[in-house]
């Protein structure tokens, strides 16, 4: 791959006619390089009687010269401006590599019997699994090192650890290509023997079943992506052999298959934006057919666990914000299910954890997650205690069933990851692990705020600040503000030693809890998703207008960034308010809106008609393209912009901000930066390893400062 990267730089820059020109000051002396323009070969695409006029959709080939062409010359473009940055590159990364503990290990977990945790060596990228039987004074044994195993890779990825229930099998998966296609392994931990049982194209995950031979793993569509079958898989057998024991035919659904964590049940889900439906079956019998717990309803969510006689469902049935409910283990029906835990208007149930004798539920409240302890045989019930204005806590990895003893993580945008063990009973904690943050990390020395923006029409929108003691508020300071606001999914407040190396310059960190996501509720979600996700983009500009007005910083010293549906949110809001910023990072954004939603065979397509509207039908269409930032780039003024992708992103296409990158360079009338980085080797989330991911950090950091003078 580098050779041919190597061939397409010296041939790109010949291709592109020039544009631009920028003054690239070095130590040595001044060059001028010309902004890389793409070719345009006009194609009209004509739906419902509109035609939309796509002047770069040649680009779609991944295997074309001339695509390749161009990612390397925007590639060589990006290199040469930001040739002066590169000594502040350098110290960014060994800064923030500098405070990573190299030779570092996780806190282990009890489970069958073994204690399990992943270690980390000095110098080394990839995580080495390992375990010790009965003791942690045991012998080490050392499951997976992956650091071995990718040797000879550009990127590598381990995913979908599984181990039998006698501890004598482990199945995982592997991805060489960030496709997010993994193809499954069997190692046995007894000799260390990787057997010649290979499964290809799946999501890498394995639920065992009780005979400890044999598995339910989750095979994907061989071009859309899409997770639609679960096969059965015996240790030993040819993959060619396995049955397929469930297709999800519907386009619009992706299935998985996981066993409960009382061991009794393997569970097969099929899940949509809106609806899901469970099949179960009896762990210990494998070979029979998986029956369906409840058939799938339009607008109808639920999951479901398993404890003692009764199944544990929890779904949005009558419950915006969902609600916990049970039934015996052979009666599933509807009219069979009880109510446990109600609906609360303002409470958002997020999910539960059960053991023998104690449930431990996630909620949100006011865009702050909580935890619920409750004792299921005395119903005594209490909540653990989070003093910080804005914070995060979660359930950990809990696999033991009969335990009085809650693992949970708490963090802050100034506290480190922290790992506790809870006693449930006793009410009592211990601080198992803190992130050891190297360099004199002191927390006391920065600040973390929750305010609330009032969004135009009226709603108070969160957001999340940190910034180091001494930040002044006059109007004059740099900030950076992050945002996503899709598919229901909450960015919370937590901790980031990378971060340091902006606050510590200067900079404030706010998070914006826009609509889209679930910070505030179920609700929050629906009012930012389909005919309402403009409020997605007008509320991460009101929150950008709040922190002016609020003299946190101004126009001149504030930056945005997202990624993926982010990407898509900063592609909107530099159409909407190109003015408010000074610069923009998109990280692997999804821009190009209605061409993509109207393609059936790019992977997670139909599965996002309910999130974005489906664009064959036309008021979906009309308004995805009054959005849509690819649609909506037009001859303005745009701020500064750093965008990347990666050439192998199977959820944003790189042809997406691409196109994009090109549209804009075509028809923006200022003289600001517009940089593109395509990583020819990674895909949707970036680089392999623990250290290699710290080279785009750096570089987007190495952006905003320079931006700022520093």
């Amino acid at each position: 791959m580098r050779i041919a990267a190597a061939f397409y730089l010296v041939s790109a820059m010949a291709l592109f006619a020039c544009k631009e020109k920028k003054k690239v000051m070095s130590a040595e002396s001044t060059t001028t390089i010309a902004a890389p323009v793409a070719e345009k070969k006009d194609t009209a695409l004509t739906i419902h009687g509109d035609t939309r006029i796509d002047s770069y959709y040649w680009m779609k080939d991944r295997n074309d010269p001339k695509v390749l062409a161009y990612l390397n010359a925007e590639n060589a473009y990006l290199d040469t401006l930001m040739a002066p940055a590169a000594q502040l590159r350098k110290k960014l990364y060994e800064e923030m590599r500098g405070r990573i503990m190299e030779t570092d290990a996780s806190v282990p977990y009890l489970k069958d019997g073994y204690y399990y945790y992943t270690r980390y060596v000095e110098g080394k990228e990839y995580p080495i699994y390992c375990r010790k039987k009965g003791s942690l004074e045991a012998k080490e044994e050392i499951t997976l090192n992956v650091n071995e195993m990718a040797a000879g890779h550009d990127y590598y990825q381990v995913g979908g650890m599984a181990v039998s229930p006698d501890g004598q099998w482990l199945a995982f998966g592997v991805d060489t290509v960030s496709r997010r296609q993994y193809t499954i392994r069997i190692k046995n931990l007894q000799t260390g023997e990787i057997l010649p049982d290979a499964i290809v194209n799946t999501t890498g995950g394995a639920a065992w079943a009780s005979d400890n031979k044999t598995f339910f793993y989750t095979g994907k569509d061989p071009v859309t992506l899409r997770a639609d079958r679960i096969g059965r898989h015996i240790v030993g057998t040819e993959a060619a052999k396995d049955k397929e024991i469930f297709h999800e035919k519907d386009e619009t659904y992706n299935t998985v298959a996981y066993r409960s964590k009382s061991g009794q049940f393997i569970f097969i889900a099929s899940e949509s934006t809106l609806s899901s439906e469970y099949r179960i079956l009896d762990a210990s019998k494998p070979m029979n057919d998986a029956k369906i717990f409840y058939p799938r309803q339009h607008d109808m969510l639920y999951d479901v666990d398993h404890q003692d006689q009764h199944f544990y469902i929890r779904t949005n049935y009558e419950a915006k914000n969902f609600r916990l409910m049970e039934c015996p283990l052979d009666k599933t029906n509807i009219k069979d299910w009880k109510e446990v835990i109600p609906h609360r208007a303002d409470v958002l149930l997020e999910g539960q954890e059960l053991f023998k004798e104690h449930m431990v539920l996630s909620e949100r409240k006011n865009g702050l997650t909580q935890l619920r302890v409750i004792n299921t045989h005395t119903h005594q019930e209490h909540y653990l205690h989070f003093d910080e204005p804005a914070y995060v806590a979660s359930v950990s990895i809990n696999p033991e069933f009969d335990t009085k003893t809650l693992r949970y993580v708490y963090t802050s945008m100034t506290t480190p990851n922290s790992t506790y063990d809870y006693d449930m009973e006793a009410k009592t904690n211990e601080l198992k692990k803190r992130q050891e943050v190297l360099g004199g990390y002191d927390p006391k020395n920065y600040v973390t705020e929750r305010v609330y923006a009032t969004a135009r029409d009226g709603v108070k929108v969160p957001i999340s600040i940190v910034y180091k003691k001494g930040f002044e508020k006059d109007g004059k300071r740099p900030l950076l503000l992050y945002g996503y606001g899709s598919y229901g999914y909450s960015i919370d407040p937590g901790f980031s030693s990378n971060r340091l190396s902006l606050l510590d310059r200067g900079f404030a960190y706010a998070i914006a809890h826009i609509r889209g996501g679930e910070e505030m509720g179920r609700q929050w979600y629906e009012d930012g998703k389909l005919f309402k996700k403009k409020n997605t983009f007008t509320d991460f500009i009101d929150c950008a207008e709040y922190l002016i007005a609020q003299k946190y910083t101004d126009s001149t010293h504030l930056y945005a960034m997202g990624g993926s549906a982010g990407g898509l949110l900063m592609g909107a809001v530099v159409n909407m308010r190109p003015k408010l910023w000074n610069g923009v990072i998109a990280a692997v954004p999804f821009v190009d809106v209605v061409t993509t939603m109207l393609d059936e065979s790019i992977p997670l397509t139909t599965g996002e008609f309910d999130e974005w509207g489906n664009p064959k039908n036309k008021d979906y269409y009309e308004y995805m393209k009054s959005y849509s930032p690819y649609d909506n780039v037009v001859a303005q003024e745009y701020p500064n912009m750093l965008v990347l992708t990666g050439l192998h992103d199977s959820q944003v296409q790189y042809w997406e901000p691409a196109k994009w990158v090109a549209k804009l360079r075509e028809l923006k009338t200022d003289k600001h930066l517009l940089l593109f980085k395509t990583d020819m080797e990674a895909g949707h989330g970036g680089a392999s390893g623990r250290f290699k991911p710290l080279e785009d950090v750096a570089l987007q950091y190495a952006f905003l400062l320079g931006l700022e003078g520093k």
